[in-house]
């Protein structure tokens, strides 16, 4: 749809600005019948009516061509919707009074006819090149001088701590870098007192060009109070500064691989008094070479002979609370794992629980080089003649 001049859309409906979506649809109906075609035959002035409400109608029942009509006082495809509400949002913010443009002496209809650029471009709806960037430069430029407390970031880093810390806890020391209040201006980013802007020489408003279009903007430099302050020496107008803390921290009991550990305000500093951000660890547990840590629970493998296996037997195993007794049941196979209960590590996240030691035996067979040995092992197999492979055969 090519723009429109300012016309009174409302006034053309007869009805208020306020009028709901539904109030517009009954007045457009009770027009459209009085003024149809079909009920006026050949009447020009009805005809040119019944087009008047039907743009009208056109612009108003849509939501977001209202919204641009709504604040520009017309409407054009060539504007964002996204810069209308910017427009109106900073416009409220300021007690209603908008962006500040000027449209004076400006004729839409070149803009609707191509006038001024090549014919070429006319044809294509070029014409309008950069309308729509110059609305939004705009309003994103007024955006952005709401200065208002802006939080600081978080900030993220992986801790190494070795396995036995990770078990029983303990401290441990990182080096960080971070954003910090600048010691200078506290934060305020500036220092001295405020003097008239160079840019608007204290009028707050700044006058751009658009093609034929003037517009007069909020000052970019000053944010519109015509005043400015100079900028800290220290941060250079940020209100911060960078450095390198050292920090030490608690490892809890327990404390899993991947765990994240948040410390709440240590992040990086807000801004304009806005409040600082936090600080996640992400612990990375190191490894032993007997056990395996799986959550709270330890694993180890065992290593039993084959009269311990066949007979059972008590034998002592490491736990990471020193050695401990565990019972080998009487015709223990290789690869069987028994529970010792408790034996695991403290939990981080509820007290008083503990992990379980999980022990996976493994029947060591032995090397029998004398006679005695293998004439025993003979005899031993005449007593005990099953097949273990019988229960394969039974399958295939």
């Amino acid at each position: 749809m090519p723009p429109t001049q300012q016309k009174d859309y409302y006034g053309a409906l007869g009805v208020k600005k306020t009028a709901t979506p539904e109030e517009i649809r009954k007045a457009f109906r009770k027009l459209a019948r009085k003024y149809h075609p079909d009920v006026n035959p050949g009447d020009k002035k009805s005809e040119e009516k019944f087009k008047e409400i039907s743009e009208a109608n056109d612009i108003l029942s849509d939501e977001k061509k209202r919204k641009i009509y709504d604040q520009f006082g017309f409407y054009s495809d060539q504007i964002d919707p996204a810069a209308a509400e910017a427009a109106a949002r900073q416009g409220a913010g300021r007690g209603g009074q908008g962006v500040p443009i000027d449209f004076g002496g400006f004729d839409f209809s070149d803009f609707a006819s191509g006038a001024g650029a090549p014919q070429q471009e006319a044809s294509s709806g070029a014409g309008w090149g950069g309308f729509r960037d110059i609305f939004s430069g705009i309003f994103s430029q007024g955006e952005r001088q709401q200065q208002g407390p802006q939080p600081g970031t978080d900030l993220e880093y992986q801790v190494n701590v070795d396995f036995w810390t990770a078990i029983r806890g303990g401290t441990t020391r990182l080096q960080i870098q971070k954003q910090e209040i600048c010691p200078t201006c506290k934060g305020k980013a500036s220092t001295g007192g405020a003097h008239t802007c160079p840019e608007c020489h204290g009028s707050g408003q700044v006058t751009q060009m658009g093609g034929r279009m003037k517009f007069n903007i909020q000052c970019p430099r000053c944010g519109g109070s015509g005043k400015v302050q100079n900028a800290c020496p220290t941060c250079h107008g940020q209100g911060t500064v960078h450095r390198t803390e050292s920090l030490e921290f608690r490892i809890k009991p327990g404390t899993r691989d991947g765990q994240r550990i948040r410390l709440a305000g240590k992040g990086n500093a807000g801004t304009h008094n806005g409040p600082a951000g936090d600080l996640y660890l992400i612990i990375r547990t190191g490894s032993h070479p007997v056990f395996t840590r799986q959550g709270d629970d330890i694993h180890i493998t065992a290593p039993i002979s084959v009269t311990e296996a066949a007979l059972g037997a008590k034998i002592e195993v490491p736990t990471i609370d020193g050695r401990a007794q565990l019972k080998i049941p009487p015709g223990t196979q290789s690869g069987q794992k028994l529970r010792m209960r408790e034996r695991g590590v403290p939990s981080a996240t509820r007290d008083g629980a503990r992990g379980d030691q999980i022990v996976t035996v493994e029947i060591v067979v032995p090397q029998v080089r004398d006679e005695r040995s293998k004439e025993i092992l003979r005899e031993f197999a005449k007593l005990n003649s099953e097949d273990p492979r019988e229960q394969m055969w039974a399958k295939v």
